[in-house]
């Protein structure tokens, strides 16, 4: 089927959406057009009648063109998925399956009451941690194109506009495409850390605490067409919370651009964007309390409020308590506004400035809001209290006055390093610790956290994994100083191997003034220290070492002190758990039940003595690192993993894709926040059982294992690897300010795993999302067949098998034999190329057929809009990689023959095909 009549076939079976798309590339083609650049024009896909080349005649503008009109592609899906579910939910608001309404109907159907819902509705807490993994290949700029464009897309739909007016809109989208077109899509050098920072800011200013409101009042919403009584959610002190965690200028793991002056500046940007937030909500706030009440007539609480804050700030008070007199609610909220401790010019906080009087803490804003709200009540503005100044204590509470916790993220290895270089300076022998079993660790360790005094002096000169390991500390301890606890997360140890690994950062915490004496005069440590199990080894001692952790009296007293700041029912561990080194080193199955049966596991130890284990999923953006559809995979998770508490990574080009507009953004955090309402409340309401075929699922594993590693392994993988993808264009890529192996070695376990799934998304083979599926249910089905219709009968029903067997559903989609045919041809060894080639066709084959009979339906009835947008995209796809092939052919000769500079002129042209193929599967890594 040719290009131009695939778009009208999708067009016919999908709608809209692809309308919206027809609209979008007619206008760039009038753009170019009009640019004088008629024969680019008439290159664009789906809407001109192209032959495909296989990509030999590709010029770099064509790859570009290619790029952005796959980026247009996952707009308007985008936007079709919003305007879809608005359609649905007029007819039925409980019909969005993970949303609000489905769940609180979820909930009544299983005869758990409003009462019940409202008494667990506070234990609720998810928080998205952004990072900034080298996965997003567009460029910031490109970015803030791409929102103008869509805000422009959704202006266009709206009804009220006139003839005129609909054609001035058209005329901004073909500025907008023009702008979008002439700005180069790629980054020419690595960003920085700080402009990493700068994105995320973007989204924790200017989407988030818009998005609050929005998925609030959806609540509200939801919650009385459940029937449920909805004066039972005035109190702001019973809804769900949500919170935001960053490890942008925090997480140092491979990362040595990210130094203690990055972390300090980090820190001291967040606290100033978080005032920028209130202070713009506050603002809002002020101009609909213009209620005519003179301050002597105002209740009693509020005049006292008000006469302490004037008597606070001085004259600043005097001077802010002065402006809309016989107007005292909006007298009280300018003091509010002054006692926020930034400098203003021209209106907009500029800097971070505390001046006597000032809030210190949140909390404090807090309950002066709450003042607010119960003085409106008693006024008789009781809609405006529970609207506009409800809204305002939900951003506060949100937020902060920190935005969002930072956490620190280190290798177990460099800690050791760390310690040996300190045990160095205090005159030590540290062969004495690193030559020691982990009994002989534990014996030093002990005695070390048995008192209070550091290794070495402030003026001591260190080793570079100590310097940088306390100067980083220095200034966690120093914001904890001036603000408290609330802006900083944990201390992570990635790679955690044993309890020792652990321990160790307590003592490293004490060199910096981190660890202090608790009211009994024990040692605590002033920041939570989390293990990071990652590969499936590590997941399977996991709960072994929590349980030594957790018994240890340093980690019990720690725990103790953390209950008490954060008023907790019972200690809390956080555990993180990694999805993409399992997969790395698994395969999807292994993975993903290695993770499952560890949460079961290390949620049953943590129960054992007490301590509520809080799980932190590192998930990425590809289905191999653990992304899926999120209700899917809340629901997937085991029985009380959950219990009240979500916390996960969003990774690179994520980011964009679920928070780019507020409407997607709502129903993104919605699904996360309801799924894990709804999950936490019916697994208390539910006896915690193992799963029904923990047995079989435990073999499957095991099994799927063996072919994935067996490939691994094989004699000649890694010359297959390194020629049939462009992992050695990835590597050379300015994507991300991180380094895509964690110590710079040439192997298959130093390289990281996002780079690993990126290269085989590129070549089209997908395979870390499917590999060893196939044979192993094939050999199940021909070999024990009741236990075949058990696991298939099972799917229907089961939300672990559902999530991941959908999700391989998915991989396998966007996976192309045709490509990885031709990828492999970049593989000069013909012995090698044939024989892994092989490989993947068999087990692509094997485990296509696999599905087919499991999931009975044909993909195109299963997966409809996935299906036809998968068939649109590849039908211009390949030419993108057979120009990348072509180029990949030339560059690595040029390498070969080690002319660098012709290699490196070359290298701009791959780049621009790695971000248009990543656009065209909707993420890299």
């Amino acid at each position: 089927m040719k290009a131009v009549s695939v778009l009208d076939d999708v067009k016919q079976k999908l709608g809209k959406p692809y309308g919206d798309l027809a609209f979008l590339l007619e206008a760039l083609k009038e753009v170019l057009i009009e640019n004088g650049e008629s024969e680019i024009a008439n290159q664009i896909p789906w809407i001109n009648d192209i032959q495909p080349n296989q990509g030999k005649k590709f010029t770099d503008q064509q790859v570009q063109l290619y790029s952005i009109v796959f980026h247009l592609t996952n707009m308007v899906e985008v936007n079709g998925a919003v305007q879809n579910r608005r359609q649905v939910e007029d007819k039925d608001l409980s019909a969005v399956n993970g949303l609000w309404a489905s769940n609180f109907e979820k909930l009544k159907k299983a005869k758990i009451s409003q009462e019940d819902i409202i008494e667990h509705l506070s234990d609720i807490c998810v928080e998205p941690v952004l990072t900034a993994h080298p996965t997003e290949a567009k460029r910031h700029t490109v970015l803030e194109h791409h929102r103008e464009l869509y805000l422009l897309l959704v202006k266009r739909e709206n009804q009220m506009f006139s003839k005129l007016e609909q054609e001035e809109i058209r005329n901004e989208i073909k500025l907008a495409l023009y702008r979008l077109w002439k700005t180069g899509e790629i980054y020419r050098e690595k960003p920085d850390v700080q402009s990493e920072l700068r994105n995320i800011l973007y989204y924790m200013t200017n989407v988030f605490p818009e998005v609050l409101p929005i998925m609030d009042g959806r609540m509200r919403q939801a919650w009385k067409h459940a029937g449920f009584d909805a004066e039972l959610l005035n109190d702001h002190k019973v809804w769900p919370q949500i919170k935001f965690g960053n490890w942008v200028g925090g997480d140092r793991d491979g990362h040595p651009l990210v130094t203690a002056d990055v972390t300090a500046y980090t820190l001291e940007q967040l606290r100033l964007h978080a005032f920028v937030v209130i202070r713009r909500r506050l603002m809002e706030m002020i101009k609909h309390l213009s209620f005519a009440l003179d301050f002597e007539k105002a209740n009693w609480e509020l005049r006292k409020r008000i006469q302490e804050m004037i008597m606070e700030l001085g004259a600043t008070g005097e001077e802010a308590f002065n402006r809309n007199k016989g107007e005292a609610f909006r007298q009280y909220v300018n003091l509010c506004l002054a006692k926020l401790p930034v400098d203003l010019r021209r209106g907009h906080a500029v800097a971070y400035h505390e001046l006597p009087g000032s809030y210190r803490m949140a909390d404090e804003l807090l309950e002066d809001l709450e003042i607010l709200q119960k003085s409106l009540v008693e006024f008789g503005a009781k809609a405006i209290a529970y609207t506009e100044v409800f809204e305002v204590i939900r951003v506060v509470g949100t937020f902060g006055f920190h935005l969002a916790r930072i956490d620190v993220r280190q290798n177990s290895e460099f800690h050791e390093k760390a310690l040996a270089e300190l045990m160095e300076a205090a005159g030590m022998d540290p062969k004495s610790y690193l030559e020691a079993d982990e009994k002989g660790r534990m014996k030093f360790l002990n005695e070390e956290l048995k008192n209070n005094r550091p290794f070495a002096t402030d003026n001591a000169e260190l080793g570079p994994h100590a310097r940088a390991v306390i100067d980083c500390y220095h200034v966690v301890a120093d914001h904890i100083c001036k603000y408290g606890h609330k802006g900083i997360g944990s201390f992570i140890v990635s790679m955690t191997r044993s309890v020792s690994d652990l321990l160790t950062v307590f003592v490293l915490a004490r060199e910096a003034g981190l660890t202090r004496k608790n009211a009994d005069g024990e040692v605590v440590c002033e920041v939570p220290v989390v293990p990071l199990l990652e590969t499936i080894e590590d997941l399977e001692a996991g709960p072994e070492i929590l349980n030594g952790f957790l018994s240890h009296e340093f980690t019990k007293r720690t725990l103790a002190y953390h209950q008490k700041i954060t008023k907790a029912n019972r200690p809390l561990q956080m555990v993180m758990v990694g999805y993409s080194d399992s997969n790395k080193d698994g395969g999807i199955l292994a993975s993903q039940w290695n993770v499952y049966e560890a949460q079961h596991k290390l949620s049953t130890a943590g129960n054992d003595l007490g301590v509520q284990v809080e799980f932190f999923h590192g998930k990425g953006g590809s289905i191999s690192r653990g992304a899926g559809p999120t209700h899917y995979f809340v629901d997937a998770l085991p029985h009380t993993a959950v219990d009240g508490h979500l916390r996960l990574t969003e990774q690179g080009e994520t980011i964009e894709l679920k928070y780019a507009n507020k409407m997607n953004a709502s129903f993104n955090m919605e699904l996360l926040l309801a799924s894990t309402m709804s999950k936490t409340i019916m697994d208390r309401f539910s006896k915690k059982e193992a799963h029904p075929l923990e047995g079989l699922l435990t073999r499957l594993a095991k099994d799927s294992k063996k072919p994935y590693t067996g490939l691994l392994h094989s004699e000649g993988f890694i010359e297959y690897f390194r020629t049939a993808t462009p992992i050695d264009v990835i590597e050379s890529s300015k994507i991300g300010s991180r380094p895509s192996r964690r110590t710079g070695a040439k192997t298959l376990n130093d390289l990281r795993a996002i780079p690993w799934v990126f290269s085989w998304a590129q070549a089209r083979y997908q395979m870390t999302s499917w590999y060893g599926i196939g044979s192993t249910l094939d050999g199940l089905k021909k070999k024990e067949p009741k236990e075949y219709d058990k696991f298939k009968k099972a799917i229907a029903t089961d939300p672990f098998l559902r999530y991941v067997l959908t999700n391989v559903d998915t991989s396998l989609a966007a996976a192309d034999k045709e490509m990885m045919n031709a990828y492999a041809g970049l593989c000069k060894d013909e012995k090698v190329r044939d024989a892994f080639l092989k490989k993947f066709v068999n087990e692509y084959e094997k485990t296509k057929a696999i599905l087919a009979d499991l999931l009975e339906m044909p993909v195109q009835d299963r997966r409809k809009a996935h299906f036809y947008s998968n068939q649109l995209r590849a039908s211009i796809m390949n030419d993108l990689n057979y120009k990348q092939i072509a180029l990949l052919e030339e560059w690595r000769g040029y390498k070969a023959d080690g002319e660098e500079e012709k290699a490196n002129d070359m290298l701009e042209s791959l780049l621009l095909t790695i971000n248009a193929i990543a656009g065209a599967n909707r993420n890299t890594g």
